[in-house]
C-alpha cells in the first residue's frame, strides 16, 4: 500500500504522452527526430571511384571518439555517399552555417549520381590534404576522414534495416583563421546550424554558457 508521501510524488510527476514505436504514435508526425535534437549535420562530401563529386547533408550525424577522433553518419538507404564511401574509403565532413544554409538545402535535392552538388549549389570544392576527396572551401571547418567501417544496423529482432551506419576517423583538419580566437575555435562566431525536429525545422546556436566537470 503506497504512503501519503509517494502518492503526493507521483501526483506532481507531469502527465505524459506514452507510445510504442512498433505500434505508431498516433501523432500528426512522428516526434522521434524532434526529441532528439538539435542534431549537427553530417553534409558529407565524397568522391566516386570514377572522380564523380558527391556533397549530401546527413540528419544522423555524429563525433564518438576523441582519441583518436571518430566521426559518423547513417544514411536510411544505400544512398551515393555511401557507395562513393565504399569504393574509396575516403570522405569530407564540412560544417553547415546559417551563411550556408540555403546552399547546404540545395544539396539535398534528390538529383542523379551524376550530379555534382558543389555546381549545383555554387560552393567551391578545395582538393583535400591528406584524402583525395574535396572540402566545402566556403565552410568555416571541415574534418578529412578515412572510412574504419560500414555497418548495416538491425532491430531487436535481428533483422537488418535500411540504415547504414559509416564510421571514419579524422585523417585532418581545416579551420579558417577568421573562427579562431587565441587559439581556440569560435563555435558562436562560426554559426553552426543543426536540424531540430520536423520538416523544415533547423536551429542555430545562440547564447553559450560554460559549466566544468567536478574534480571530486
Amino acid at each position: 500500500m503506497s504512503s501519503e508521501s509517494e502518492v503526493e510524488a507521483i501526483d506532481s510527476v507531469p502527465a505524459v504522452e506514452f507510445y510504442d514505436p512498433a505500434a505508431g504514435h498516433g501523432l500528426p508526425h512522428d516526434p522521434f527526430k524532434a526529441i532528439v535534437a538539435p542534431r549537427l549535420i553530417g553534409w558529407i562530401s565524397t568522391r566516386s571511384a570514377s572522380g564523380q563529386l558527391n556533397l549530401a547533408p546527413y540528419s544522423f550525424f555524429g563525433a564518438f571518439a576523441s582519441f583518436p577522433p571518430i566521426i559518423g553518419f547513417c544514411s536510411e538507404g544505400r544512398k551515393d555517399s555511401l557507395r562513393n564511401i565504399e569504393e574509396t574509403r575516403e570522405f569530407v565532413w564540412n560544417l553547415a552555417t546559417r551563411p550556408l544554409a540555403e546552399q547546404m538545402n540545395r544539396t539535398s535535392a534528390p538529383v542523379g549520381p551524376d550530379v555534382d552538388e558543389f555546381e549545383l549549389a555554387g560552393l567551391t570544392p578545395v582538393a583535400g590534404h591528406n584524402v583525395s576527396v574535396p572540402r566545402v572551401g566556403e565552410a568555416p571547418a571541415a574534418l578529412e576522414c578515412r572510412l574504419l567501417q560500414i555497418t548495416q544496423l538491425r532491430d531487436l529482432g535481428g533483422g537488418p534495416t535500411d540504415n547504414w551506419l559509416a564510421l571514419g576517423q579524422v585523417v585532418g583538419v581545416h579551420i579558417q583563421k577568421a573562427y579562431l580566437k587565441n587559439g581556440l575555435f569560435d563555435t558562436h562566431a562560426a554559426q553552426p546550424i543543426m536540424r531540430a525536429g520536423y520538416l523544415g525545422d533547423y536551429a542555430q546556436i545562440g547564447g553559450i554558457f560554460q559549466m566544468f566537470r567536478p574534480t571530486i
